[in-house]
């Protein structure tokens, strides 16, 4: 049984909105401290079972097992050794070691891997009295050891598939937002579940979607399996506990007011069955139609959008005319709030609006902005005498 002790762990995340990452943990009450692209906290397997249900914009969680300084291989072949690796392997554990150096005197990644699974191996067998190759038959225990300016870090990944697996994805349009970039935009406007929600170019939902979960309080990863619950030296009634924990947590019964457009009626009838893969199909409303055809008498909404980049040649123009559009009839809307995620940083001039604010974020390699412009505020209801 991997022991319920306490590990450093790192929650990775997308440049550009792991301080999102370090609102979340804080948010399940696990302190942490933020780095360029991760999130660092301590817990045991409850907490790690707890940061995989709930956090909506990481990608993974993984366990340090071990840090140090290394120039040569000799020493990282020794500090490796010396790491109680039976805590955390079994005798029949799966454990490929991939890596990255950077900065380092040690660069040769290829090297740094073999180095590392050679003295794993060693202590293993040492541990175990199985000397030759190890059987490898076991669960899988994907480990890496990254080298920035000689200092090593090997991490164990908890996670398997990347966090934005949801698990609701049956199908997907051409250019998809991964449902924790989804979820990050959502989390950096100012909605609440009592507003209208909207997105004009929803392709597949997913916006919408991780709207109406967060609207519902619902884990993201209530619908998927982590990769530890197949360790055998874990005890996956843990896990049951948080996710008991998570569906007493979730308000299924609050109605939300969340919708979703589309140009194409391919996309809306894929957006439609993805919600209702998690259950959703009732929270959302999903309907083919032009962006400017969208009118509205309702107050103090977000809308959402991560209309097309036109990265592709030709396409320049078309997306530019979708952008004045969106100026056209988004701007008369004063008390909503407008939120639009796009590569062409002269998106203002095309809306003709200068932005409240812009905030850079990385969707997948590529450089976008997040062009914000608030809405006025909803005037404040007087107190009542008690």
């Amino acid at each position: 049984m991997m022991k319920m002790k306490q590990y450093k762990l790192i929650a990775t995340a997308a440049s550009g909105i792991e301080a999102l990452v370090g609102r979340e943990l804080r948010d399940l009450g696990i302190e942490c401290e933020v780095e360029n692209g991760r999130a660092i906290f301590y817990g045991d397997m409850e907490t790690i079972a707890k940061a995989s249900l709930w956090l909506r914009t990481a990608d993974r969680i993984k366990i340090v097992v071990g840090e140090f300084k290394a120039t040569t291989f000799e020493e990282l072949f020794e500090k490796t050794k010396a790491i109680p690796w039976e805590d955390f392997l079994p005798m029949d554990a799966e454990f490929p070691v991939s890596g990255k150096s950077i900065k380092s005197t040690l660069f040769s990644v290829s090297d740094c891997q073999a180095i590392t699974k050679k003295a794993i191996v060693n202590r293993l067998s040492d541990v175990y009295h199985r000397y030759g190759r190890l059987p490898e038959t076991g669960a899988l225990y994907p480990l890496e050891v990254a080298l920035l300016k000689d200092k090593v870090t090997i991490t164990l990944d908890t996670t398997g598939p990347s966090l934005f697996k949801r698990g609701y994805r049956i199908d997907k349009g051409g250019a998809p937002l991964k449902e924790n970039m989804a979820a990050a935009l959502v989390m950096l406007t100012n909605w609440r579940k009592d507003r209208p929600f909207y997105d004009p170019v929803c392709g597949s939902g997913t916006i919408c979607i991780e709207a109406a979960l967060i609207g519902h309080n619902i884990a993201p990863g209530f619908n998927r399996d982590f990769l530890c619950e197949s360790w055998t030296n874990v005890d996956t009634s843990v896990f049951d506990k948080v996710r008991t924990e998570a569906d007493e947590q979730a308000d299924y019964d609050i109605e939300l007011d969340i919708m979703g457009t589309d140009i194409d009626g391919r996309m809306i009838e894929i957006a439609k069955k993805n919600a209702e893969e998690i259950g959703l199909g009732d929270s959302i409303t999903f309907k083919q139609m032009q962006l400017k055809d969208f009118t509205t008498t309702k107050e103090y909404g977000v809308i959402v959008a991560n209309p097309p980049y036109g990265e592709r040649l030709g396409e320049e123009q078309s997306v530019r005319e979708l952008y004045k559009e969106m100026g056209d009839v988004y701007r008369p809307l004063d008390t909503w709030s407008k939120y639009i995620l796009t590569s062409d940083l002269e998106f203002e001039n095309f809306y003709c609006q200068r932005a409240t604010k812009k905030r850079k974020l990385y969707n997948g390699a590529i450089r976008t902005d997040l062009f914000q412009y608030w809405g006025k505020r909803p005037p404040r209801q007087p107190k009542t005498e008690a």
